[in-house]
């Protein structure tokens, strides 16, 4: 009996050791191999491993005939993955490595959208109302980042995408200076909310942000003793913007109420106003 658990196991062993030996280690994959792997898993939409094993094929296969290949893959499995930070490096390093790759169109693409994707935060998708006070460096970012790819490659198939979120990267920027305008007129500094409804109306036309900086100069010019400059806004904004929220029904222009709010508390004040 004792023999034939001892043969059993032995045998059961010598089972194990075989399948084991049939299964190629990472390391000893071809790059072809790799590659099949790494789309495989982006099929089954196991963005994880097909991203290791892009950087597996990259690593041990530089200047293979996949390795190109491979390098745009990971910045789109990364993406996938929501790791906007690595898909924008490797976005970026793809440009500044391949310049002249027939798809690099893409690599243009993905950045912009990475840096997109990084503009909104947790906090800026669930209380739109914060969302002028937020720094808009990254939607700066991405807007230049796809006007470069349109630029560079108008024919490229990724321009309509682009082309419809730089819209709303223009008025999300417009609405950012009516945010600020807005915290001027709140601490009474009414030349400089003058000057962010101005800028609006110089660098965002089309904007849905227009309407408010027409307001906004309405008040601020009003405040500052400016007849002319508000007579002239306030001309524009029944205009264009008959049914504006600062117009009543008659045409007369409704106050904002913003001077009026005293939002110069302790911590506001020893905050510069970040705090309130």
């Amino acid at each position: 009996m004792r023999s034939f658990a001892q043969s059993f196991l032995i045998l059961s062993c010598l089972v194990l050791a075989a399948c084991s030996a049939s299964e190629k280690r990472p390391e000893e994959l071809t790059e072809k191999e790799y590659y099949e792997q790494a789309r495989e898993a982006m099929e089954d939409n196991n963005f994880l491993i097909a991203s290791e094993r892009l950087q597996q094929l990259e690593s041990r296969y530089p200047f293979g005939q996949y390795a190109e290949q491979a390098q745009l893959e990971l910045i789109y499995t990364q993406h996938m993955m929501a790791d906007m930070e690595s898909s924008l490096a490797s976005a970026e390093r793809f440009i500044r490595l391949h310049p002249l790759h027939k798809q690099v169109d893409y690599a243009y693409y993905m950045r912009g959208l990475s840096v997109y994707e990084l503009g909104f935060s947790f906090v800026e998708r669930y209380t739109p109302s914060e969302q002028a006070r937020r720094d808009p460096t990254p939607f700066r970012d991405a807007f230049n980042h796809f006007d470069e790819l349109i630029r560079r490659y108008p024919d490229s198939q990724y321009n309509e995408d682009a082309q419809k979120r730089m819209i709303f990267l223009r008025d999300r920027l417009a609405q950012y200076e009516i945010g600020v305008g807005q915290f001027y007129m709140k601490r009474h500094a009414y030349l400089a909310a003058a000057l962010r409804g101005e800028r609006v109306m110089l660098s965002y036309q089309g904007t849905s942000a227009v309407g408010d900086a027409l307001a906004l100069q309405v008040e601020a010019y009003e405040l500052l003793g400016q007849e002319f400059e508000s007579k002239q806004a306030l001309a524009l904004l029944k205009l264009n913007y008959p049914q504006h929220e600062q117009l009543d029904e008659e045409g007369r222009f409704i106050e904002s109420g913003l001077t009026k709010e005293d939002r110069r508390t302790l911590i506001g004040v020893m905050s510069f106003g970040l705090i309130e």
